[in-house]
């Protein structure tokens, strides 16, 4: 009886820390040295989105409660609708719930000590209280439509209150800083329970409008000199001016919930209520690491009119095709979207054969780069593991032929397939591998000749696309492969390997002893061409000298040019960024080669790997994954604040354990 009782107990305990996963009380709240580290992220899926501090603080350019693509300007998002400051009034006394901050670390208004709780289990809530008034203040993305809609709920008030609403515009490039000027049109349209307006004549009208009647007010103001932190300790400008166009005024009763809308169309003001209520429905609660891995993956979906893409992360980066290959197993079949990874790819195909024809691919970044073309290729060996052979060689089989066929005929502009079989890159000049980092336009980490995961990958592809010719029956095809393959194997061990672990690169003479964490995949790939001994002796190095709770080093803390920590202005940041931080997104290749080489017995500390990470859901931008992290204690993170390759390859993972626990 007390041991069902004690059952009973720590079940109900566990079902409650599911309930507040991503719950954050006052004394957090209140503390702003605290919650400004904590990001939140919402994205439409379709590019736009809305992200800021969890007590409502822009400390980056890049946060906004809008911000959208414009591609008709350029290839940037743009901040529209900065801020919103919601102000409570009650017999005419006002209590601001707004945060900013000014020249001089000076925050004003400070409504963070109204915040009672915020948590995100579906989506965003804020619970403030001033005196006796209780109010809530939800907000959601709309999906595939660049619109934000907040829902603002009166949860408890004891006398007539009334609600207003400042905007805070910006109307700019995420590149950019705003400043007071001359040339901003301040004038505005009514709209239905709202108004319309355009601050420079290249951009679009910005539609707000309220679920009941607001009474506006136009004012305009400049307010000047807010000041985003995350800017300045990255070295950039990081104050701008603002303009407030005016105020809009409301009453609102006990119970009653009033919805704000801002996009870049009219809104039909009766049906605010329903689309909020056909997009909750579409949410997955955060109650776990997974599932917040899970949301964070299907926010980097970006659905256009001329195809389906994946963005490498949020806040400012496009699509790229290595991020989009690496990420596209985690981010989509690991999560029970295959729908998702095909669209994706067959937006990919159309690129891919845009670089076979000798044309340039304007939408998906770095298609030509030596190693994307056969991560692709790896990508789709996932799509066969994680869904079905069959169908991964009947629609995927002649790309990928096609794309060696286009590799060993010479065509591709960025690799050389020499008579050993390697294949050779020039990154003497410009940076080719994922390492890219430059100064004064040279490469950080020049990298050049035989690169070691791009061999490993060529090896694993052509004993892949053997396969195929295999299952086609086309026997001459089949043996060309295998004997390449077979040439690529010999020559790859002669060549990187040096008898504890691989090469990072080589280039004649020229052997790099550097400990990175590339040569992980030649253990992990589903082909390899090392022996049982290489891989176990490579997985050791790796582990005694890169690994870290948050992943792999991007280099051994015994070199002279481990520099850990990414901090600094942007050359000295440059500088780090691949000479010591911790790229997570090798995670994926290091869990994999672990429990190839050791199976089951490898469960468990691969478990407790995943124990950093999780860690990390409230520490950042919540509920997801940075880009980097320091390579020394804490490990604190940097960067993209959601990166896709970090995501994705955890999710997957958290998939490969559940497949050999199960096994």
């Amino acid at each position: 009886m007390i041991y069902s009782f004690f059952i009973l107990f720590l079940q109900t305990i566990a079902n409650f820390q599911h309930m507040n996963y991503l719950n954050f009380d006052k004394t957090v709240l209140s503390n702003l040295e605290k919650s400004l580290t904590k990001e939140m992220l919402r994205t439409n899926r379709s590019g736009a989105y809305n992200s800021t501090t969890i007590v409502d603080c822009n400390t980056r350019k890049y946060h906004g409660q809008l911000v959208v693509p414009l591609p008709d300007i350029d290839k940037n998002n743009h901040v529209l609708l900065s801020s919103l400051d919601e102000t409570i009034i009650q017999h005419k006394a006002e209590f601001n719930l707004g945060v900013h901050e000014y020249s001089g670390q000076h925050f004003n208004p400070n409504g963070h000590k109204y915040i009672r709780e915020f948590s995100c289990e579906l989506i965003s809530k804020t619970v403030y209280r001033v005196g006796g008034v209780i109010i809530s203040k939800e907000r959601m993305m709309v999906s595939f439509e660049p619109r934000i809609i907040t829902k603002y709920t009166l949860i408890e008030a004891h006398s007539p209150t009334i609600i207003r609403f400042k905007p805070f515009l910006a109307f700019r490039s995420v590149n950019n800083l705003s400043k007071k000027n001359n040339a901003a049109n301040t004038n505005y349209e009514d709209v239905n329970n709202g108004i319309k307006c355009q601050l420079y004549p290249q951009y679009p009208h910005l539609f707000m409008q309220f679920s009941k009647k607001a009474e506006y007010v136009h004012k305009p103001y400049w307010y000047e000199n807010l000041s985003y932190n995350k800017e300045q300790e990255r070295g950039y400008e990081y104050e701008e001016d603002l303009i407030v166009p005016g105020y809009f005024e409301m009453p609102i009763k006990k119970g009653e919930s009033i919805f704000f809308t801002a996009g870049l169309s009219e809104a039909s003001p009766k049906t605010l209520k329903n689309i909020w209520e056909e997009e909750l429905a579409k949410r997955n609660p955060r109650t776990d690491m997974f599932n917040c891995l899970k949301n964070a993956a299907q926010q980097f979906y970006k659905k256009q009119e001329d195809g389906d893409y994946l963005l490498a992360g949020y806040p400012w980066f496009n699509t790229r095709a290595r991020d989009e290959f690496v990420s596209l197993p985690g981010a989509t079949l690991c999560i029970g979207r295959p729908d998702r990874f095909e669209s994706i790819i067959r937006t990919a195909i159309r690129e891919i054969q845009k670089l076979i024809n000798g044309e340039s691919s304007e939408l998906i970044e770095q298609i030509d780069a030596p190693d994307a073309l056969l991560w692709f290729i790896w990508s789709i060996q996932q799509y066969g593991i994680y869904e079905s052979k069959e169908d991964m060689y009947q629609k995927y089989g002649d790309i990928c032929n096609e794309i060696m066929q286009f590799i060993i005929r010479q065509k591709h502009p960025n690799l050389y397939l020499h008579d050993n079989g390697l294949l050779y890159v020039d990154g003497r000049n410009i940076p080719m591998t994922w390492m890219n980092a430059t100064e004064n336009n040279k490469p950080i980490t020049p990298r050049t000749g035989y690169i070691v995961e791009t061999n490993t990958l060529w090896y694993n592809a052509l004993c892949f696309i053997a396969e195929y010719s295999n299952r086609l029956k086309d026997n001459k095809s089949q043996k060309e492969y295998e004997s390449l393959a077979s040439k690529v194997k010999a020559t790859f061990i002669q060549t990187f390997w040096n008898g504890i672990y691989l090469y990072d690169f080589v280039n004649g003479s020229e052997h790099d002893v550097e400990v990175r964490p590339n040569m992980i995949f030649a253990v992990s790939l589903p082909f390899s061409p090392l022996d049982k001994y290489q891989k176990k002796s490579v997985l050791d190095i790796c582990t005694r000298e890169l690994l870290t709770s948050k992943g792999l080093r991007s280099l051994s803390p015994k070199s002279g040019y481990y520099r850990p920590n990414y901090i600094g202005g942007m050359q000295e940041r440059d500088r780090n960024y691949h000479n010591g931080p911790v790229w997570p997104w090798t995670t994926g290749a290091y869990a994999e080669a672990y429990l190839i080489v050791h199976k089951q017995s490898g469960i468990s500390f691969v478990e407790r790997m995943m124990i950093g990470m999780e860690a990390e859901m409230k520490k950042l931008c919540i509920g997801t994954l940075s880009e980097l992290y320091d390579g020394n204690p804490p490990y604190k993170g940097h960067g993209a604040m959601s990166f896709a390759p970090t995501v994705a390859e955890i999710i997957r993972t958290l998939t490969l354990l559940k497949q050999y626990n199960e096994a």
